[in-house]
Parts: C-alpha cells; structure tokens; sequence
C-alpha cells in the first residue's frame, strides 16, 4: 500500500521539460512511481486533475537562524510552496557563540537584517557554543519543511577577534587559520555553505561594522580551501560594490545618509570569486540586480564578467529576485515621515487615531513644512525615511498588488500630473483606510519602469532565484513570497513576455538543488524524497501583506498569503491543504553528507512570445 497518491496530475518535474499528466505514488518518504496510470491502494489519495504537480520549491536565502530555534511552521517560506530552506546567509548567524556574547551577536543581526532584537532575545533558546553544537540543537527540533545551514563567517570571525571583530581589522594569519578550522568543522558536521557579506551598509543596532566586511582575500581563500577539504558547498555572499558607493569614485553613497562606502567594486568583486572558484573548485552565490547607484557601466561589466565564467565553465551564480526589491511604506512600520517633530508627537497615538490627526489640515501642513530631526545613529534603519524621501520616484501605491506598475503611477509621477507635491502626495497615500494602506518603494530591478532586465535574467541559466529574506526586514519586506510571484507573474498574469510554467518550476527546484548539491530532491523522479506541491494554477496568486504580532515579545512582521496551493508535501507528509498549515512536521535538519561536485546549471528557461 502506499502512503500517498497522486492522481492524474499535470506533472512538470523540475527538469523544465514539458510538462505530462501521470500519477505520482509515495511510500516512506519517497516518490516510488510516476507513471500514466498507477494502479493500487493508498493511505490517501489526491485527485490532481487539472491541477500542476511540482516538486517542492527550495529558498536558499531566508535568515532563519534564529527563527529556528522558537517556530517549527517557518512561515512565510512554507507558505508558498518551499519544502527546504537554507540559513546561514550573508555571514549573519549566532553560532559559534562564546557565553556572554549572545546579546552582541543579537545587535548584530537587529541591525543587519532588521529582526527586531527584542524577539531573537525572548526567543533564541541558545545552549551551545560550537556550529556542530547548534546542528546539534537544531537536529532535535521538526519543522514544516527541511533546514539546511551555512555557516555564518560574521558568527566566526567574532568568536576568533573577540573585540577586535568589533571594528573590523585585519586577522592574523593564526586567526585566519583558526577562522579556516571553525568553517571546515561546519562543513564537517554537516552545513552545506559558508556564508558572508562585504558591504559596508550592512551594520548592527549600534552603527557597528559587519565583521568580514573588508576581510582580505586570503582569509576567504583559506575558509573556501576549509569548505573543499571538510567535504565541499557553496560561498554565498553579498560583494562589495552591489549598490554602488564605492570609495574613490563619484555617486551617491550605498544608503543616502550613511556616509559610507563600499571598498571595491563589483566587477573586482567577481574578478576575485572567480580567482576563489579556480583555486579550490567551489560553487559561487552571490546577490545581484541592476540599481542606479550601480551606474550602467558597471553594471555591464559585471555581467560580461559573469558571461565569461559561465563560459569558461565556472560555477559562479548570480542570485537575484523575480521582482523589484525595496521595502514595503506604512503607518505602522517606515515611512517618509518618522523623523518630522509634528509626526513624533503623536507617532504612539493607535494607528486609527494616529491617521485620523494627519489628516486634520494643520497636523498635514505642518510635517509636509517641517525639517526631519537629525539622525544621530549608524543604524541603517534610523535613516530609512531620508532614502524614502529621496526616492519618491520609484515608490508606488501596492492597493492593487501590481508589482509592475506603470511609471506614470509613481508618487513622483502623480504629482507632477496633478501639480502637487509627491511628499503630499504619498501622505494622502499613506493616512488612506485608517492608516492601513501600504506602498511600495521599488530600490533595485525597476530602474527602467518594468521587469525586463529581470526577464533577461529568467532567461539566463546562470542565474538563479534566491534573495527572498524569510526572516529578515520583518517589518519592511515580505519577499518570501517570491516563489508564488515567479510561477503567477511571469508564468501567467504578466502584461508582456512571459515564461513557459516547467522551466519557472525548474528555477525553484532542480536548479538550486544542483547548486548546493542536494541529490535527493528537486526533481520527481523515482527514488527522489517526496517533497512536492500540487498547484491550481487558475488561483495561484497573492494577498496582500499583512501586519501580525507572532513574534516572540509580540513584535510586529508582514506576512504575505499565497492561494492556489492544494496541498504540499514533505516527506510524503501534508503539511499545508488548501493553503492552510496542517501541523504536521516532517522537516527535519538537512547535512551535507558528501563532496559531489553538482551539475552546471545548462538547461535555460524558454521565453513564451
């Protein structure tokens, strides 16, 4: 008998081949047959007809380290198809750990990746020192998906500096060793990457410097040597240059405000992954898009850089997003307007009550006029609405859930069409529904008013999905929602080119479980694990994001709903039926078992004209 069975389903199994209607049978975890017609008794069946049989999607890129700990759900990923999470991302982490320094690892990441500190202090359960010792912690919890962990470089070089990690400097060559042993000892114990970023924007809660910011090149060296001999994975990173602002040239800085910049440039950045890739055979990650403080010609040199190492055969991956990143504009979280005295004085006014004075016309008139307070903190967060403020071109109303908006609707636009003030404009936006509406600022992948340069990206098969954020930018993001947009937008519902559906499933499966070697899944073949979803396609969409207090001390996160998903499932287990979580947890923690090289990416998703 088996577990599950899948019946008359349309099947696109992650190869990006066309997709086939056939049965699907599962017993103990595994996918046993896919066949047109499977004959036999199951535990449960799922009339799949007319509906897309995927394998379950991965999200390579979630900063789930601390949420791991507290929450077994690991929303919003699994809420939109994701069977498998990888954590450990952008150097940021909380293990390996010396006993008195958790609350500096926690500033860390407050300020980085903007999780409130209050909940990964009430929530974090802590109990170990060592990286193998947090595998350890996490190997005795179940999940609602699989977890798979980087091991975090920020984590590690603040264990060997101690306060030196503090302001960033050099390392010893003995403590570039000793960094080098902490990562194979990861490695070894099973993480499947090391993971770090070098741009100097990236700061804690107290202006502090991301340690491994400006590491040299022979400590990363030295950590992807570590990661080849424990067993091999992947270098995931964040490269200097990114976004622009990089010292000793002109432009704006990295984030307006910060006065900092960026110690090289992006195509030196690649030009270094790749002498990195050369040397110790290693898989490259590292976050791309195309932003204006980037400038075209950069831009263009690093994709030629990237062409160049796809053609040479190098397994050098740009990961980018399937829209526009930026961050979401609300009364209740950031807006252009924090840092105005008139705004102040009633910011801790209930939110009803609090939209209701901004509309009184003296209340209005007076923030539009007045000066923002000075901002006296390092903390990227505190000057989130001087860089709104500066780009009221690229922000847009999100009431309609149009993630390509036309240009014309632009706060920015609009108020050159009616002869406004974009400030005033936004404002009005911003106070609209009792203070609940929200908008959205467009920061990177719409600089030309579209997602074209996005669609270049689908197309080519060295790019691969990722940047979703699950559990970071809690109350200003809610990417995690990425996986549901790419197959929606792009698959269905776009106003322009679009993609055939097998090869946006490939990108969210196969591709990214070649990237990080994991063998057992990202295809629905016989013998591969049994994670998959079973999606109706007519409803696949979005719900617009929503403010909840789930976090420990009750913070405050957006959460974004998808429809469409019939069931998924983990490990031949149901976890979510008709896009609501069933409570089963099947997920456990993922390590790497062994050094198989993986495939290069070659198979290319097809544009449909």
């Amino acid at each position: 008998m088996f577990d599950l069975l899948i019946k008359n389903g349309t099947i696109a199994d992650g190869s990006g081949e066309p997709a086939v209607v056939r049965d699907v049978a599962i017993a103990d975890g595994r996918i046993v047959a896919v066949e047109p017609k499977i004959a036999g008794d199951a535990r449960e069946v799922i009339d799949a007809t007319g509906k897309l049989v995927t394998p379950g999607f991965i999200d390579v890129h979630t900063h789930y380290d601390g949420q791991l700990t507290w929450d077994s759900e690991l929303l919003p990923s699994s809420g939109h198809g994701v069977t498998t999470v990888v954590t450990g991302n952008c150097g940021i982490g909380f293990a390996p750990v010396r006993k008195g320094s958790e609350d500096w690892l926690v500033a860390l990441t407050e300020g980085v990746e903007d999780i409130p500190g209050s909940a990964l202090h009430d929530g974090i359960t802590w109990g170990w020192e060592t990286f193998p010792q947090y595998l350890d912690v996490l190997a005795d919890r179940e999940f609602a998906v699989d977890v798979a962990t980087q091991v975090p470089h920020s984590a590690v070089r603040a264990y060997v500096l101690g306060s030196r990690a503090e302001t960033d400097e050099s390392a010893t060559d003995e403590e570039i060793a000793e960094i080098a042993r902490i990562v194979g000892e990861g490695i070894g114990a099973g993480a499947v990457g090391v993971g770090t970023s070098r741009v100097a924007a990236h700061r804690g809660s107290g202006g502090e410097i991301l340690p491994g910011t400006r590491a040299a090149e022979e400590e990363l060296l030295a950590m992807a040597c570590a990661m080849r001999d424990a067993g091999g994975g992947v270098f995931q990173l964040v490269p200097s240059g990114v976004a622009g602002g990089v010292e000793g040239q002109p432009g704006e800085q990295y984030r307006a405000g910060l006065g900092r910049r960026d110690a090289n440039t992006l195509s030196s950045e690649i030009e270094m992954m790749r002498r990195l890739h050369r040397a110790t055979g290693q898989s490259i990650t590292f976050t791309f898009a195309e932003n204006l403080t980037l400038g075209a010609e950069e831009f263009a040199k690093a994709r030629a850089l990237v062409a160049e190492a796809g053609r040479s055969g190098e397994r050098i991956y740009p990961q980018v997003a399937p829209r526009a990143i930026g961050g979401l504009i609300s009364l209740a979280t950031y807006h252009p307007f924090m840092g105005r005295p008139g705004y102040v004085e009633i910011a801790d006014l209930p939110l009803p009550e609090r939209a209701r004075r901004m509309s009184e016309p003296s209340v209005k008139a007076r923030i539009l006029a007045e000066e923002d307070l000075p901002v006296d903190s390092g903390d990227p967060r505190k000057h989130t609405h001087l860089t709104l403020q500066r780009n009221l071109a690229n922000i847009y109303s999100l009431q309609d859930l149009d993630y390509e908006p036309d240009p014309s609707t632009s706060m920015a636009e609009r108020g050159r069409l009616e002869g406004r003030d974009p400030l005033e404009v936004l404002y009005d936006q911003l106070i609209a529904d009792e203070g609940r509406a929200i908008l959205i600022w467009f920061a990177t992948g719409f600089l030309h008013g579209n997602l074209n340069r996005i669609g270049e990206f689908l197309a080519d098969p060295q790019y691969v999905m990722g940047l979703g954020d699950g559990g970071a930018h809690v109350a200003f993001i809610c990417d995690a929602s990425f996986p549901t947009f790419l197959l929606s937008h792009w698959g269905l519902r776009r106003r322009g080119p679009r993609f055939a559906i097998e090869g946006l499933v490939r990108k969210l499966t196969k591709d990214l479980a070649d990237l990080y070697g994991f063998d057992d899944r990202g295809t629905l073949a016989v013998g591969k694990r049994a994670d998959l979803n079973v999606i109706d396609l007519a409803r696949l969409s979005l719900t617009a994001p929503r403010l909840v207090a789930d976090l420990p001390s009750g913070a405050e996160r957006f959460i974004q709903e998808a429809r469409g998903y019939v069931a998924t499932v983990v490990a031949g287990v149901v976890t979510r039926r008709d896009d609501r979580d069933t409570g089963a947890r099947p997920g456990r923690l993922y390590r790497r078992r062994s050094a198989t090289v993986p495939d290069s990416v070659v198979v290319q998703s097809t544009p449909v004209r």
